[in-house]
């Protein structure tokens, strides 16, 4: 006879996700304000920098129970910076330029504090390698990631393997995940025990060199 794991109570996952700010030394946690209803995590508040808020999203995503986050924390330096419009752009310039895998079909626009990717790469990881490559440098509050993918030829079998590489990720249940293919878009959906599988999924579906939209749908569920 098996025996269902109690749902986790709000009251548990905010103290934790409190818990786990409070355990992450890339920020100060008395700055970040936490709010939970049905799993769904609320996050407010006030950081130094960008990575301060990125720290924060990641360390709630890693609490046990948590659904999904709604970001609402504001980067507000604490001391006013000296850098301008220019001299973040040559701090841009400069990190896009020296990251391995980033393309140099990746442009950067700076308004104000805030940096804007364009450009069309061939992978998703390489749009991604553009954002973490710029997102901690000084100065950046925000990073508005606008880079395309090259257009996919479509064929017949990507939904199967999308579903393998499902199948063979040891981190992943393929019976709880469906894939739905339409040219080249794919759609996720189905349940996971948590917000890292979800991530997973996601990944091993942008990984096929078919696909030039991933819809993830999936829901995570705690049992």
């Amino acid at each position: 006879m098996s025996i269902a794991t109690p749902t986790r109570s709000d009251h548990d996952i905010k103290t934790e996700v409190q818990d786990e700010l409070e355990w992450t030394p890339e920020l100060d946690a008395a700055g970040v304000g936490v709010a939970v209803g049905d799993g769904v995590v609320s996050l407010s508040g006030e950081v130094d920098n960008y990575s301060a808020r990125i720290a924060a999203k990641r360390a709630a995503l890693r609490v046990r129970g948590v659904t999904a986050i709604v970001d609402n924390v504001s980067v507000h330096p604490s001391s006013s910076s000296s850098l301008t419009e220019t001299d973040i752009a040559k701090e841009v310039e400069y990190a896009l330029r020296w990251a391995g895998n980033v393309p140099d079909a990746v442009k950067a626009e700076i308004r104000g504090h805030d940096v804007i990717l364009t450009g069309q790469v061939t992978w998703d990881f390489q749009r991604q390698a553009a954002q973490r490559a710029v997102q901690h440098l000084t100065g950046v509050h925000f990073v508005n990631n606008l880079i395309a993918l090259t257009p996919r030829v479509s064929v017949s079998d990507t939904k199967e393997r999308i579903r393998n590489a499902i199948t063979r990720n040891a981190q992943l249940d393929a019976n709880t995940i469906n894939v739905a293919v339409s040219d080249n878009q794919v759609t996720l959906t189905g349940t996971v025990r948590s917000w890292a599988e979800k991530q997973e999924a996601e990944r091993a579906a942008w990984a096929s060199s078919h696909v030039s939209g991933v819809h993830d749908q999936i829901v995570v569920q705690i049992s």
